[in-house]
């Protein structure tokens, strides 16, 4: 097997937390981000305490005293912001899942330190892709952890709702006293790019935030068109230069046809980061300008050029890597099978993700 150090500690970490966790239990949030005790519409009463922020308005998400103290800077993970020369947009970037989870608590404790040093290490990993266009923003929020996901779908809610009311605060408090009408990219990672999905629905049906939008990279979660449906302000990338749009994909072997992210009979929408097209064109290794696998720094430890060319299915709109095998890439994680290339979904495409940053600000500001 080939193993990267770039991932060691990361996988490690979260190997460890979640060989912990089993179930959890009624959230009892131990520092002073702990939800007002109320119980949600549609969440059952086991989830009392847990704000169903979808259903908050602006003004009820800025005054309730379940939302962080955004004001601050403790509360974020990265907070670059001061004007920078050169960095003509902003990101918004939504942490990936770090946190294991425990019998007790479903949602990370932000009084937990070591899994706050993972936190902010697991966004180092991907922040290079935006860092040299960008101011980068990233929260600290109550994401929910890995064991979650072993639920079923419907029983995870009340506790994305816990996260996605610290995201969707930290995005209102970013919006108010950060943006200053600058161009906006979200970008997140597998739990972070769900959040980021749910902040477009939520927050971006105005003309005025579309227009200041230059693209979502809700990278590692699916996007379907009975969403495209629901939330017709909502568009999915459909080349390398089209802006206000959402630009998403799933990564697995050939062999794949069940995935926690992708569900059996379920189709997501994606595009694939070396051809920038929406349908199975193959694209060959030699378009692919560079792995890089990262470490808890955002120091590239290993670069590798041509590691894998990738084509969309066209049954399940899956991202499918076709040079290498799950022997060298691992899915590193129990909630994934092997062959599922969750984790890799930046690494394996990480330069020329870089590159389409570039070229999607550079189209943004010539409109």
């Amino acid at each position: 097997m080939k193993y990267y150090k770039s991932l060691s500690k990361f996988l490690a970490l979260l190997l460890l937390s979640l060989s912990l966790a089993s179930g959890c239990g009624q959230q009892k949030a131990a520092d002073s981000a702990t939800a007002p005790t109320r119980i949600s519409p549609g969440v059952s009463q086991e989830a009392e305490d847990v704000p169903d922020a979808s259903l908050e308005s602006e003004d009820a998400l800025k005054n309730s005293p379940a939302a962080l103290d955004y004001s601050n800077p403790a509360n974020w993970a990265n907070l670059e912001s001061e004007e920078v020369p050169g960095k003509e947009a902003d990101v918004f970037f939504i942490c990936p899942s770090v946190y294991g989870g425990s019998p007790d608590a479903c949602n990370m404790s932000l009084s937990d330190e070591d899994t706050k040093e993972s936190f902010a290490g697991a966004i180092n990993m991907e922040k290079g892709i935006y860092d040299d266009n960008c101011r980068f923003f990233a929260p600290y929020y109550r994401q929910i952890g890995l064991n979650v996901y072993e639920m079923e779908e419907a029983d995870r809610e009340p506790y994305l709702a816990v996260a996605y009311f610290d995201a969707k605060a930290a995005f209102e408090y970013y919006m108010e006293h950060y943006n200053n009408g600058r161009p906006i990219i979200l970008a997140g990672f597998s739990q972070g790019a769900d959040l980021c999905i749910r902040l477009m629905k939520d927050c971006f049906a105005g003309e005025d935030r579309m227009a200041q939008l230059v693209a979502c990279y809700a990278i590692g979660w699916r996007i379907t068109s009975e969403e495209l449906e629901q939330y017709p302000h909502l568009k999915v990338a459909s080349g390398e230069w089209d802006t206000g749009v959402i630009v998403s994909f799933n990564s697995e072997a050939e062999e794949v046809s069940d995935s926690l992210i992708i569900p059996e009979g379920v189709k997501t929408l994606a595009i694939n980061p070396l051809n920038w097209k929406t349908d199975s064109t193959p694209a060959d290794k030699s378009q692919n300008l560079g792995a890089c696998f990262t470490d808890y720094s955002g120091e590239i430890t290993s670069e590798i050029p041509e590691l894998t060319g990738a084509y969309i299915d066209s049954e399940r709109g899956a991202l499918k890597v076709t040079d290498v095998t799950p022997q060298e890439y691992p899915a590193g994680l129990s909630i994934f099978e092997d062959g599922v290339y969750h984790l890799y979904d930046y690494q394996f495409f990480y330069r020329n993700l870089e590159e389409n940053v570039g070229v999607r600000i550079q189209a943004f500001l010539e409109q």
